[in-house]
């Protein structure tokens, strides 16, 4: 017999490879002649801190390794550095989880903003450091720009769509320990 909790929780974690699946897939695709003026938010990154914030059983260290590892191959990046910066960030969110619950979405959505300002900030330098070539610096900035507004449609998309809300005060995991 198949634990509810487990098959909700494995259920969700599908979603979230889905989802960043199904995001690859249409960036990859040759839809467009003529380069975007503005880039686009990186939405897996939005979804992924979201989803962190939200229930972190629900999106583990593993799966956001693999998820953005796949995605520094697809989109043909130096394979590791971002994966490693963003699994550092979800994991720092993670430890903080508890005290982060509680805020109101205005300060969560600033909380997720500096953390996609530093990952940003950090990769530039450390690309820097070893002559990789990247992208202008206004190009990385818009991207950033556009990654942080994009957050608050991303939560929303999460909680009325996908059903993914903060765990309340008191709630048990799978294993009766408190969430």
């Amino acid at each position: 017999m198949v634990d509810p909790v487990a098959a909700h929780r494995l259920a969700y974690r599908l979603l979230f490879t889905a989802l960043a699946a199904l995001i690859l897939f249409v960036r990859i695709l040759p839809l467009g002649a003529v380069p975007a003026r503005v880039p686009g938010p990186d939405l897996i990154l939005c979804g992924a801190i979201a989803w962190v914030l939200r229930r972190p059983d629900y999106a583990p260290a593993a799966l956001i390794a693999a998820v953005f590892l796949v995605e520094d191959v697809l989109s043909m990046r130096p394979p590791g550095l971002w994966p490693l910066l963003v699994l550092l960030g979800t994991e720092f969110l993670r430890s903080r989880e508890a005290t982060l619950r509680d805020l109101p979405f205005a300060l969560e959505w600033l909380v997720a903003g500096a953390l996609v300002v530093a990952l940003t900030v950090i990769q530039r330098l450390a690309l820097a450091i070893f002559m990789v070539p990247q992208v202008p610096v206004g190009m990385a900035a818009l991207q950033t720009v556009s990654t942080v507004l994009a957050y608050p449609a991303v939560v929303l998309l999460t909680r009325f769509v996908f059903g993914l809300r903060k765990a309340a005060p008191g709630e048990f995991d799978a294993f009766g320990r408190r969430i």
